[in-house]
């Protein structure tokens, strides 16, 4: 995959992330897509698995996230993406943001893995807010 279409790949798929639909984020993804993320406590495998697990974070949490930079893996079958997000719990006044980074493996022009590495320490403000109320 070219340069071009790797950015084409991330902003269609970020796109998917901010209106939080999960069936166009999965559908983004391999159906035996590896994720990882710090909240995922190991990898989630498949898009089943993924299914549930972008259910359950899509109802907590309120999210956009940004494409500042992509670098393009040599021989074009991932990238590196680098991404600014804005996070808050659904109904709350609290806003976050903060800057993560994607590695990405792709195959057949969808995203067969993907860890996503960001400072957990950034929720904490939004996680202490959940439990004072």
């Amino acid at each position: 995959m070219d340069r071009e279409k790797m950015l084409q790949l991330a902003e269609s798929f970020l796109a998917a992330w901010n209106i939080q639909d999960v069936e166009k984020v999965v559908a983004t993804y391999t159906d035996d897509v590896v994720y990882l993320d710090p909240n995922t406590r190991g990898e989630v495998k498949g898009s089943d698995a993924l299914r549930r697990y972008l259910k359950k974070l899509f109802a907590a949490w309120e999210m956009t996230w940004a494409l500042k930079e992509l670098f393009l893996f040599e021989g074009g079958d991932g990238s590196a993406v680098l991404w600014h997000a804005t996070i808050k719990k659904p109904g709350g006044e609290k806003v976050v943001e903060f800057d993560g980074m994607d590695l990405v493996q792709v195959r057949d022009d969808r995203i067969s893995r993907n860890e996503v590495y960001f400072d957990r320490v950034a929720l904490a403000e939004l996680l202490q807010e959940a439990t004072d109320a």
